[in-house]
Parts: structure tokens; sequence; C-alpha cells
């Protein structure tokens, strides 16, 4: 299995709504492809501007697959206009 969490820093306050409205329907798409185990978005009780996206693949060729799909492609970018983000890769 391949787990990603993906940091997410809100820099500006009128990012934050957006950012989360296109994380979420990231989320609701990418639930639905082959190989997702888990798919979720978590914030910070202490800092507002920092938000963690926490996903499971079941192996690389879908995960592979889930980067190559339409919505990926259009909504990560979007995401990452609205806050830096850094990804850290785990597999187990």
């Amino acid at each position: 299995m391949i787990r990603l969490n993906v940091s997410l820093i809100v820099e500006k306050d009128e990012n934050r709504k957006p950012l989360k409205e296109a994380v979420v329907e990231l989320i609701e798409l990418s639930m639905r492809e082959k190989g997702c185990i888990d798919y979720d978005l978590y914030g910070s009780l202490i800092n507002n501007d920092r938000l963690l996206i926490y996903e499971t693949w079941e192996d690389k060729a879908s995960l592979k697959a889930h980067m190559e799909s339409d919505h990926f492609k259009r909504l990560v970018p979007q995401i990452q206009e609205l806050a830096t983000m850094t990804i850290e890769e785990f597999d187990f």
C-alpha cells in the first residue's frame, strides 16, 4: 500500500474556502477510483492555515491512474494556486 500525506499551508484567508471546496471535490471523485482505500482532509486545531490530505492507495498502479485522471489534472493545479503543497509518500 501507498500512503500520501499532502500538507497544505493556506497563506491567504480568502483562499481557505475555495481550497476546501476543490479538495472536497477531489476527495469525492477519488474515493470512487479503483485502488483508493482512504482519502480525507484534516485541519489543525492550532493553526488555521494548515490542512492535510491523507490518502491511501492499494498500489503504485492505482496511484498512477489517479494522477492521470481528468479530475486530478484539473483540481490539483487549482489547489496548488491556493496553498503551498508538500507531499510525503510512504510504502507499507
